[in-house]
């Protein structure tokens, strides 16, 4: 009787207990996709602008590595001193102490066609008519001698070469070298303050109006893209 008893109270237990109805399962599916909807292109978007950095950050230090090296061997003080003076001397020294996969006399051949800023305009700020480079990482550059004081060169910086966005301010950007063998961004001397780089950045970078302020901004803000 007692071995019944407990079978037919278990049974009654078992009975009692209730699955999920279907409307319920949809419900909790409609929730997950409607937070994955709101989700997954943020955290895509995070993924993609560190993806940037990244490779801009690598090709910083290999450029940095690059000017050292330059500057000790030619026993020099400073970049003019050491012999970098045109943009002859400047290709030199790309083909010399970088790994360098492809030369292009024309920008269109290491470069994509076309660049847009960040609001989808075509961006036009863009000289063609320099030697270009395409880096075993795949970065493409492309130096220009442009003394203007201590500032010697800009380096036009596509981190992953023809490959998309090819977008200024995501994989598109402007270094500049100075005579103290230092990479900041435009200005007059380097290192640049904080505040020179933050207005660099809201007059060109953000109003897209001119080259250069969005590598001061990822400076300032520890190697992230905030912006």
């Amino acid at each position: 009787m007692r071995s019944l008893y407990g079978k037919v109270f278990v049974k009654s237990l078992l009975s009692e207990k209730k699955a999920f109805t279907l409307a319920e399962v949809l419900v909790t599916l409609g929730i997950i996709g409607v937070v994955s909807a709101m989700t997954v292109p943020t955290l895509m978007q995070n993924h993609q602008r560190k993806t940037y950095v990244t490779q801009l950050h690598k090709v910083y230090n290999e450029l940095s590595q690059a000017l050292l090296k330059y500057q000790n061997d030619k026993n020099a003080v400073n970049l003019k001193e050491a012999g970098l003076t045109s943009n002859t001397a400047l290709d030199n020294f790309i083909s010399e102490y970088f790994n360098v996969v492809q030369t292009c006399d024309a920008v269109s051949e290491c470069f994509a066609d076309e660049y847009k800023d960040m609001s989808g305009a075509v961006y036009n700020i863009m000289q063609t008519d320099l030697k270009s480079f395409v880096l075993a990482s795949g970065a493409a550059i492309r130096p220009n001698y442009a003394l203007s004081g201590d500032k010697l060169v800009n380096v036009m910086v596509d981190t992953n070469g023809k490959s998309g966005p090819n977008i200024h301010g995501r994989d598109l950007f402007f270094m500049f070298i100075y005579n103290n063998g230092m990479i900041d961004d435009r200005g007059t001397s380097a290192p640049l303050t904080e505040d020179q780089r933050d207005s660099s950045y809201n007059s060109r970078c953000a109003a897209q109006s001119d080259i250069g302020g969005c590598f001061g901004k990822i400076l300032n803000d520890n190697w992230e893209m905030n912006y």
